[in-house]
C-alpha cells in the first residue's frame, strides 16, 4: 500500500502547489459541534440527499427553503406522525420536487430518528459519537435502517451533518485502486469497505488528518473535480 505523502504529493501537483491544496480542504466539525445539533437539522439532510441522488443538485438546493416549510422544518416528532393523505397532499405541492417515492421515505427516517434519540438522548449524538475508525458499520446501518440512505446517500448525510468521514466518489475508488491496498472491484462487499476502512485508518494514523481530508486528498490525486 502506497504512504499517504506519495498520494499527497499527487494531489498537491495536480492541484497547482501545497497551499492551492489546502484552500480546498474544508472545515472539519468537532464531535461536539455535531453532537449538539437538532435532529431537525439531520432529517434535512437525509431528505436533501436522498433527492439530490440521480437529480440535478442545483435545483433541489434552490428549492430547499421550501423544502423546509412544506416538511415543518423538518420536525421528526411532527413528521414521523404523517399520514398516507397528508403524503398524497405534499406530492401535489409545486414549491417541491414532486417524487413520492423520496416524500415516503420522510416519515420513515423521521421514526427511525425518533426511535434512536429514545435510546441515545439524539440521533446527533449517536451518529457523533460513532468512531471513524469503523465508520462503514454506520454506514451499513443507515442503508438497514434509513430509507433510501444505501449507496453513497449515507455517507453524504453524514459529510452533510459535519461528522468526519470519508465519501467513496468515483474518483476516491479509482485513487484507493492506485494506492495498492487490494481493492480491485467496485467497493459493494462489505469486506471491500472492510479493507477501505483499513486503509484509511493506517493514513490517519499516518498523517493524523481528518478522513474527510483524506478523502478529499484521494479525489484530488486523480482528477481535476472536486469532491
Amino acid at each position: 500500500m502506497q504512504s499517504f505523502e506519495q498520494i499527497f504529493q499527487r494531489a498537491v501537483k495536480r492541484k497547482g502547489g501545497e497551499d492551492q491544496l489546502q484552500l480546498l480542504l474544508p472545515p472539519v466539525k468537532s464531535i461536539q459541534e455535531v453532537c449538539l445539533q437538532k435532529d431537525d437539522r439531520i432529517l434535512s439532510c437525509m431528505t436533501k440527499c436522498i433527492f439530490q441522488a440521480g437529480f440535478n443538485w442545483k435545483v433541489v438546493e434552490n428549492k430547499w427553503p421550501e423544502f423546509e416549510i412544506v416538511f415543518k422544518k423538518f420536525k421528526p416528532q411532527v413528521l414521523e406522525l404523517l399520514s398516507a393523505e397528508d403524503l398524497e397532499v405534499i406530492a401535489k405541492d409545486a414549491r417541491i420536487i414532486r417524487n413520492m417515492q423520496k416524500i415516503m421515505t420522510v416519515p420513515i427516517n423521521a421514526q427511525w430518528i425518533n426511535e434512536i434519540a429514545d435510546e441515545h438522548g439524539s440521533f446527533a449524538k449517536f451518529i457523533g459519537l460513532w468512531p471513524t475508525s469503523s465508520i462503514v458499520e454506520l454506514f451499513k446501518l443507515l442503508k438497514k435502517r434509513g430509507a433510501r440512505l444505501g449507496g453513497n446517500t449515507g455517507p453524504r448525510v453524514l459529510r452533510l451533518a459535519g461528522i468526519d468521514s470519508f465519501i467513496l466518489s468515483s474518483d476516491v475508488l479509482q485513487a484507493l485502486r492506485q494506492a495498492d491496498i487490494g481493492l480491485y472491484g467496485s467497493a459493494t462487499s462489505m469486506k471491500d469497505m472492510q479493507l477501505i476502512q483499513s486503509a484509511f485508518n493506517a493514513w490517519h494514523k499516518e498523517t493524523q488528518l481528518p478522513y474527510t481530508h483524506l478523502s478529499k486528498i484521494l479525489a484530488f490525486s486523480v482528477s481535476e473535480n472536486i469532491y
